[in-house]
C-alpha cells in the first residue's frame, strides 16, 4: 500500500482524521497551504466586538434575513467569516458553509481532507453563536440530481478545466484533460447535491457565494437560482476598497442593465469628464491610479506617430484586434456567434491576411504575463496565418507597445469582452463586440449575432472609415457608459480579497460596524443579502 492508498484509508476509518489531528496535528505549525491559522487567532477578538452591534441589532428588532454564506479556498473562507460578522452585526442569521479545498484541480486523499476540515472548524469555532458554520463535507447529498442540475454540472466542469489548463480546448481523449473533467464533475455532482438537500431542507432566504461562475461557487449558484432563491454574487477589481456585486447572477457576468437604466440617462458633468480622462491618461502612462496597485500598461506612451514607425505602419487603414487571456473567467460562456474566442481570432485573422490593403495590428493582453501557462492568443493568431503576412502585426504582452497608442491608430477596434472596447469608442472609433460582453448593445458599438452578420459587419466599416467613424452623441455615450462601470459599478467596501488583512488593519470590525462604516458600507452589505440597488 503506497501513502496516498494508506491516507485514503485512514481517511475513510471512523475517528482516525479526529484522534490523529487531536494528538499530532492541531497544535503543530501547519505547512498545508491550507492555512487559517491567522483567522483563527483574530477571530475571538472580533466576536468580542460584534456582540455589542448584534445586542443592538436585537434590540430595535430590525427585520434580519436568513442567510446561507457559502466559501471554498482559504483565502475566501478568511474574509468571508468577517463578511459574517458585519451581516450579524446588522440583524441577520448567517450560516457559513465552508468546503475546505485548496487545490481545485487535484485529488487530495481523504486524511489530508478530513484534517483541513477540522482546522475550519477550529478556526471558526469562536463564530458561535454569532454566526453557525456548518462543513460541506459533513453534509448529506441528496441521491439524484434534477436534469437541469445535471447539466449545470456539466458545463461548469467545462469552464472549470478550461480555467485551470488556461486554454479553450479541453481534449477528453488526452488522459490528463480527461482526469481534470472527471475530477470536477465528481467534485461539482457532490457539491449540487449537496447544497440542494441542505438548501430544501432550511430554506434561506438568500445566498451569498463569491465568483458564481466556476467551481464549486458556480454550483452552489446555480441550485440556489434553481430553487428560486435569491442569490448575490460578488469579486474585486484593481481598487482597494471596492467591490463587484450582482444579484441573481453570476458577477463574472458583469451585467450592467440596472445601471444603465438607473445612470446613464443622466448628463456628465466636466468633473466627471474629468475623473474619467484622469483614469485614460494614467492607463496611457502606465501608472498606477486611485487606489489600485496594478499596471495597465507596462510602457508609456509613446505617441502614434512613434508606434507607427516601432510597427513599421504605413497611410494603409489600421484595424486593431484587442485580446483577452485564454481561459479568464471574464470570457468563459461568453460566445455569442463564435464558438470559441481561439475561433474568433483564427477565422479573423484568416479574414485578413487576404486583405492586403488593410493593416491588422493584434494586441495580446499585458496579463498574458500573470499566467505564463496560458495559451497565448498570439499563439492562436499565429497558428491561423498560412504565411508571414507583412500586413499584420502581432504584439506580444511584453513588447514594448502601449495598447492606447494603438487605440489612437485604429481605424476599427475589434474586440470579445476587454474594456479597451469601450475605450476605443471613447476616442470615436467604430467597434465590433464578437462576445456577450456588458457592453454590447449599448449604444456605441456594432453587435452581429452570426458570422454572416460579423464579416458583413467588417466589410461594411472597410469600405468606409470615415462614415463609420462615431458620431459625438455615440462618443458622449460611450463615456457616459465608461464613467459609470469604472466609477459607480463597483461599490465600496472595506476589505479586498487578496490585501485582507492590510485592509483589516485599516477598517477593523468595530470600525466597519460603527457610524463611519456604515456611512460608506451600509449600502453594499445591504445590497449582499438582496436589497434593491439604489443609487446616491
Amino acid at each position: 500500500m503506497n501513502k496516498t492508498s494508506l491516507r485514503n484509508f485512514l481517511g475513510e476509518l471512523p475517528l482516525a482524521a479526529e484522534l490523529d489531528w487531536s494528538l499530532r496535528q492541531k497544535n503543530r505549525a501547519r505547512k498545508d497551504h491550507y492555512n487559517l491559522d491567522s483567522l483563527q487567532k483574530s477571530l475571538p477578538a472580533a466576536v468580542e466586538k460584534t456582540i455589542p452591534f448584534v445586542n443592538r441589532a436585537e434590540r430595535s428588532r430590525s427585520a434580519g434575513k436568513n442567510i446561507l454564506f457559502f466559501a471554498t479556498l482559504h483565502y475566501w473562507v478568511e474574509q468571508s467569516a468577517y463578511i459574517s460578522l458585519v451581516l450579524a452585526g446588522q440583524g441577520h442569521k448567517v450560516t457559513l458553509m465552508t468546503l475546505p479545498y485548496s487545490e481545485w484541480h487535484k485529488q487530495m486523499d481523504k486524511l489530508t481532507q478530513r484534517q483541513r476540515a477540522l482546522h475550519t472548524r477550529d478556526a471558526l469555532v469562536s463564530l458561535s453563536p454569532l454566526v453557525a458554520h456548518v462543513s460541506m463535507l459533513d453534509l448529506k447529498p441528496v441521491s439524484v440530481l434534477p436534469s437541469q442540475l445535471q447539466a449545470d454540472v456539466e458545463e461548469i466542469s467545462l469552464w472549470d478545466a478550461q480555467y485551470t489548463l488556461m486554454r479553450e480546448e479541453v481534449d477528453m481523449n488526452d488522459a490528463g484533460d480527461r482526469a481534470l473533467y472527471d475530477l470536477r464533475i465528481q467534485r461539482n455532482t457532490f457539491a449540487a447535491r449537496t447544497a440542494l438537500d441542505w438548501m430544501q431542507a432550511h430554506k434561506p432566504d438568500a445566498v451569498l457565494v463569491p465568483n458564481g461562475l466556476i467551481l464549486e461557487m458556480g454550483i452552489v449558484f446555480r441550485v440556489a437560482r434553481y430553487l428560486g432563491i435569491q442569490v448575490m454574487t460578488y469579486e474585486f477589481n484593481d481598487q482597494r476598497e471596492q467591490i463587484w456585486l450582482a444579484q441573481d447572477s453570476s458577477i463574472m457576468r458583469q451585467e450592467t442593465d440596472h445601471l444603465v437604466k438607473a445612470r446613464c440617462s443622466l448628463p456628465m458633468t466636466d468633473e466627471m469628464y474629468q475623473r474619467l480622462a484622469d483614469l485614460e491618461n494614467a492607463r496611457r502612462g502606465a501608472r498606477v491610479w486611485g487606489k489600485s496597485k496594478r499596471l495597465w500598461q507596462y510602457v508609456s506612451s509613446q505617441g502614434a506617430d512613434t508606434t507607427r514607425q516601432m510597427l513599421g505602419l504605413d497611410s494603409r487603414p489600421v484595424v486593431m484586434i484587442a485580446a483577452n487571456v485564454l481561459g479568464d473567467s471574464l470570457t468563459l460562456g461568453r460566445n455569442v456567434f463564435a464558438e470559441s474566442m481561439s475561433e474568433w481570432m483564427t477565422r479573423t485573422v484568416q479574414f485578413f491576411e487576404k486583405r492586403p490593403e488593410v493593416q491588422l495590428v493584434i494586441r495580446v493582453h499585458p496579463g498574458e504575463t500573470l499566467v505564463p501557462k496560458a495559451r497565448s492568443m498570439g499563439q492562436v493568431a499565429r497558428d491561423a496565418l498560412t504565411g508571414q503576412p507583412d500586413h499584420i502585426h502581432i504584439i506580444g504582452a511584453t513588447d514594448k507597445i502601449n495598447t492606447y497608442d494603438l487605440i489612437e491608430i485604429a481605424d476599427l477596434g475589434l474586440v470579445y469582452t476587454t474594456t479597451v472596447g469601450v475605450e476605443t469608442a471613447m476616442n470615436g472609433r467604430p467597434v465590433i463586440a464578437c462576445g456577450n460582453t456588458h457592453y454590447r448593445k449599448r449604444g456605441f458599438t456594432i453587435d452581429p449575432n452570426s458570422w454572416d452578420e460579423y464579416f458583413a459587419a467588417v466589410e461594411a466599416v472597410l469600405a468606409d472609415f470615415e462614415g463609420h467613424r462615431l458620431t459625438e452623441e455615440q462618443t458622449a455615450t460611450a463615456w457616459n457608459y465608461g464613467y459609470r462601470f469604472f466609477f459607480e459599478y463597483p461599490r465600496p467596501f472595506p476589505w479586498r480579497l487578496m490585501n485582507f488583512w492590510d485592509d483589516l488593519d485599516v477598517w477593523p470590525i468595530e470600525r466597519v460596524l460603527g457610524d463611519e462604516g456604515m456611512n460608506q458600507f451600509a449600502d453594499t452589505f445591504g445590497f449582499l443579502v438582496g436589497e434593491p440597488f439604489t443609487w446616491k
